[in-house]
């Protein structure tokens, strides 16, 4: 089984790395640092299962997700996370994942989780596998019934180019990016801020936090 390793915290990609290379059927093909990457290298690999961290700088885990099982319905997508919480599952369900591992203890399921999906299983850590009865992980791999984390208003484009713009990016760098002009970034940026009722940049990195696009950490770290 092929895998491709999407985290942006290297010393956590090289362990899980190590974790999988010492299994016997699973071969790490790739690795990415954030979600852009993520996508041209799925396109470019096509791995069996894609492991991916939510929160990843120029394009976080769910919109990457989104973009992988649209272009490659045959790739298998895992996804880490630091949170267990209802929202997050649903909205990473919702979207066609093959498993929702909490990274806390995803060290000791991963091989078992990339196993799972590449059968067409679906996998859960422990941890949230316990807490779903029956019926709430049927109403989950349904399509999910809570509130998306991802601004369902808003196209791929418009998403991609918000989460550029919290991170702090001007729009030049986020044309660069992109490869658009900065006159399409202007277009885009206003088209968010009308969907979203925003007027100012400000109000926009509060949206992508709060709608977990980025973590406050990244925002932090930009300023």
């Amino acid at each position: 089984m092929t895998v491709l390793l999407a985290e942006d915290h290297l010393i956590v990609r090289e362990g899980l790395r190590m974790l999988l290379n010492a299994e016997e059927d699973i071969e790490v093909v790739g690795e990415a640092g954030n979600g852009r990457e993520t996508v041209t290298l799925t396109k470019q690999l096509l791995p069996d299962v894609v492991v991916m961290d939510i929160a990843m700088p120029q394009m976080n885990g769910l919109e990457a997700a989104r973009q992988i099982l649209r272009a490659h319905p045959a790739v298998k997508v895992i996804v880490l996370s630091a949170y267990s919480d209802d929202a997050y599952v649903e909205s990473v369900m919702a979207l066609g994942a093959s498993g929702y591992l909490v990274k806390q203890t995803a060290a000791g399921v991963l091989p078992k989780a990339i196993r799972s999906a590449f059968k067409g299983e679906t996998f859960f850590s422990p941890v949230i596998s316990d807490r779903l009865d029956q019926k709430k992980r049927a109403q989950v791999l349904a399509g999910g019934s809570g509130k998306a984390k991802t601004p369902a208003k808003l196209t791929s484009r418009e998403t991609e180019v918000l989460q550029l713009i919290a991170e702090g990016n001007a729009n030049k760098q986020v044309a660069g990016l992109l490869n658009i002009s900065i006159k399409t970034v202007e277009k885009h940026r206003q088209k968010v801020m009308q969907k979203l009722h925003i007027h100012h940049t400000a109000g926009l990195t509060r949206y992508a936090i709060d709608s977990g696009i980025i973590e406050s950490s990244v925002h932090s770290t930009k300023s």
